[in-house]
């Protein structure tokens, strides 16, 4: 006789290993992750939309709000799966889930961001 076909799911470190949780917290955490996806294809757009149109302020403070931008838009997936992952194993070993570490870093990128934009646009 064979052996009941259990499907494979990516990835086996994380899905390998306690118990299934509830599909509710499962799916809740992929919605988590995928507005983190959504926040950073949206700093990606911005830092590429202020440098090609070129709104009329002093270009190295633009330059540096779009850098800001881009690289917060580059480091917020690469945080969001660790997050996500981290959060999934947490659920299925019955551990507290962990604390958001994308919140400081985004809130002080973003009033960083904030501050050159107001700065390249008082200095104009």
């Amino acid at each position: 006789m064979s052996s009941p076909v259990t499907p494979r799911r990516f990835p086996r470190w994380v899905f390998g290993e306690g118990s299934e949780p509830d599909p509710r917290f499962t799916l809740a955490n992929e919605r988590t992750f995928l507005a983190w996806i959504r926040t950073a294809l949206a700093l990606l757009a911005c830092g590429v939309a202020l440098e090609a149109v070129a709104p009329p302020m002093q270009p190295q403070l633009r330059l540096a709000a779009s850098v800001l931008l881009i690289v917060l838009g580059l480091l917020t997936p690469v945080q969001a799966w660790f997050a996500w992952s981290r959060d999934e194993r947490a659920m299925r070993n019955g551990r507290p889930l962990s604390a958001p570490a994308l919140m400081v870093p985004l809130a002080v990128g973003s009033a960083i961001t904030g501050v050159l934009l107001l700065a390249a646009l008082l200095l104009r």
